[in-house]
């Protein structure tokens, strides 16, 4: 049987998916590739050296039990890593064999035709005339590790951001490409890598730079007649973070200068670190040779932090202020406020400031009036959670329950309630508010609406408990 590798494979991701968290599974199993199937022994492709070492890491005791399972005793695993420029050069490891040779894998970069030679080299971020020597690595303190809150949403970006500060230029994630929404903490773990650098290599030059800073800069260098000093700074840099590099779309002339200034720092072993707003793959009006280079190293997203993250973001900014509220206080916050950390922090602000100003205790109510203001200006809708946390209290249940796969009636009758306020109150899909109750799929999501809808007709006291979990979320 031609097809048998892909039959096992598929069976074994059947067991993976089962055992790990849905976006773990997308990012480090859905895009493997199995190749062939000989001998008990099974080749999958992955995209990169660094994929590799990730897997072998993490997962190697989940690997090793899925394929005894599916292959028998005698059964192994081999990695095919295929660059992205360069198909044709597969290396295989075992599940046996040590993460080894690190690095040998990297793409080889294009060479650099400048020198970094040339003696008193125009600093672009030095004003005319006034003369200094040493670089501003135009860092901020308060963006350290420290003050960084870890959750699942950006555990992987963190970890290889640490990484990436212990040994700058000397692991696989270069570059390391930081990407996500707005207000989700990219610049934040830039500046945390820097300054980590910083701490342990003090002679390092280390720059963060935003985009659009750059492109001015380069702009002024062609004014001025300065581009090889512009270039040449820039090749001295031993850790170079660009900011929002989404903003170099559509500027020709500024991608190729950086092309030449990555491929420079890459050659030579310095640290690159990027951030976006959306994946290279989804960046417009960019050559393909920089989006090519984009992938070399890895690309770590961040995502929209769960309940549980957002309240230890509001308690640490609240113990670095010396401030303690009212739990409700902070859960409300962290409830109405769930996709954009900054907003959240400033809503926080906000409401100490107001307090102290009229002289007011901090409570439930001044909070709500508070951030119905702070909000207004934007279509405010009800999130899942709160609709999940309002009948779990309602109900007296659990949130982990509600989330369980578990079939008791009371249950499942307050997962359909949240499913169905879920969708006659939010804009989410259906697959969307699935995943939120448990990993129910779309179909699932139908069936429970229209089982309240039946169950309302029907059914008097059930009829009175949608009318009271209506007016509370309603209050909201």
């Amino acid at each position: 049987m031609s097809d048998l590798h892909i039959v096992k494979w598929d069976a074994c991701l059947k067991v993976i998916k089962d055992n790990l968290p849905l976006q773990a599974f997308k990012t480090w199993f859905a895009p493997i590739v199995p190749t062939k199937l000989e001998n008990d022994v099974l080749t999958i492709q992955v995209p990169s050296h660094f994929f590799y070492e990730w897997l072998e890491e993490h997962y190697v005791g989940l690997l090793r039990k899925v394929i005894k399972k599916e292959l028998g005793q005698n059964g192994r695993l081999e990695y095919s890593i295929i660059m992205e420029n360069n198909s044709s050069n597969s290396s295989p490891h075992t599940l046996k064999l040590p993460a080894t040779n690190r690095g040998a894998l990297k793409n080889a970069p294009v060479s650099m035709p400048y020198s970094a030679s040339e003696p008193q080299i125009r600093n672009p971020f030095i004003i005319p005339g006034l003369k200094k020597v040493h670089v501003d690595s135009n860092l901020n303190p308060s963006y350290s590790f420290e003050n960084f809150v870890e959750g699942d949403c950006n555990r992987l970006a963190k970890s290889a951001g640490y990484a990436v500060a212990k040994k700058p230029g000397g692991t696989a994630f270069n570059p390391l490409l930081i990407y996500g929404g707005v207000g989700l903490g990219k610049t934040h773990l830039a500046h945390a890598i820097g300054i980590e650098i910083k701490n342990q290599y003090p002679n390092k030059t280390v720059l963060y730079v935003g985009s659009e800073k750059f492109a001015h800069q380069f702009i002024d260098a062609i004014k001025n007649g300065t581009t090889n000093d512009f270039i040449h700074f820039y090749q001295m840099m031993d850790v170079l973070i660009i900011d929002d590099v989404q903003f170099f779309a559509g500027k020709e002339k500024t991608q190729d200068v950086f092309f030449h200034i990555f491929n420079h720092l890459h050659q030579n072993g310095k640290q690159i670190i990027l951030t976006s707003d959306k994946p290279p793959v989804e960046m417009q009006q960019m050559e393909q040779r920089l989006l090519s280079r984009f992938k070399w190293g890895l690309s770590a997203d961040l995502q929209t932090p769960d309940l549980e993250t957002r309240i230890a973001i509001l308690e640490k900014k609240m113990y670095g202020n010396g401030i303690d509220l009212p739990s409700d206080v902070v859960e409300y916050l962290a409830y109405s406020i769930n996709t954009n950390i900054r907003e959240m922090e400033g809503a926080l602000t906000s409401l100490i400031a107001q307090a102290s100003l009229n002289r007011k205790a901090i409570t439930l109510e001044l909070a709500k009036q508070m951030i119905d203001k702070f909000v207004k200006n934007t279509a405010r809708e009800v999130s899942i959670e709160y609709i999940q946390k309002v009948v779990c209290d309602y109900f007296d249940l659990e949130m982990e329950l509600l989330k369980s796969k578990t079939r008791k009636r009371e249950v499942v009758q307050a997962r359909q309630i949240a499913m169905y306020f879920a969708k006659k109150m939010t804009k989410s899909s259906l697959a969307n508010i699935g995943s939120h109750c448990g990993g129910k799929d779309h179909a699932t999501v139908l069936h429970a609406c229209r089982t309240v809808n039946n169950l309302a007709e029907t059914d008097k006291q059930f009829k009175v408990y949608l009318s009271d979990l209506e007016k509370r979320l309603a209050m909201h």
